[in-house]
């Protein structure tokens, strides 16, 4: 991409916005994660299922504590690399994580930012994924002032395809081999939305 002279809108290049502690929908509570939250974390981020489509192993119990400690606390949104990670948890039971979401601030001056989840093997396949990505989505763009909010994942992550193209996201490009997860070379597709685009597109 080159530099160029463009005007940026002010809200996107000053100060930081409002970052939610909490988000409902018609059947989750997405919330800031708490030290609590470190065994339900731990229980899906250290299956090797959850972790082939990532690029990593699957992560320790004390790797999980210490992002909880990292980003707890949340970030002002407004630098590149700034992060919102919450838990997801059914309404009818606020305190037993299900799975999570994560935003990041990729690009600040150019409002783009990119979003990622991870759930439970055992409590996929009932559209939790998606009500929890458009509800980020949404506050990604209304509250956050994202211009562009766009998911990489692994060509083989069918799931989350299935997810990204629900909330009407459009394939952009398909990175062929473009990563190596241990003796794998990987390939990826990347999904996106703009913010213009999303009114009609979410539903």
């Amino acid at each position: 991409m080159s530099a160029g002279g463009r005007d940026v809108p002010e809200r996107i290049t000053t100060g930081g916005r409002h970052v939610p502690e909490r988000i409902t929908t018609e059947r989750l509570v997405l919330r800031r994660f708490t030290a609590e939250d470190t065994d339900d974390r731990f229980a899906y981020q250290s299956l090797p299922e959850v972790a082939r489509h990532l690029y990593r192993p699957p992560l320790t119990r004390a790797a999980c504590a210490e992002v909880i400690a990292a980003r707890a606390a949340g970030s002002a949104w407004e630098n590149d690399g700034d992060v919102l990670l919450l838990a997801v948890c059914r309404a009818e039971e606020p305190a037993a994580v299900i799975g999570e979401v994560v935003l990041t601030l990729t690009a600040a001056r150019a409002g783009q930012a990119e979003i990622g989840w991870v759930f439970a093997p055992r409590h996929t396949r009932r559209g939790y994924a998606t009500e929890a990505a458009r509800a980020l989505v949404s506050v990604a763009f209304a509250q956050l002032g994202a211009h562009r909010v766009f998911a990489r994942l692994d060509v083989l992550n069918t799931a989350s395809a299935r997810v990204c193209e629900r909330l009407g996201m459009r394939r952009e490009a398909h990175l062929v081999e473009n990563d190596l997860d241990g003796d794998r070379w990987g390939s990826e597709y990347v999904y996106a939305v703009l913010a213009r685009e999303w009114p009609e597109r979410k539903g």
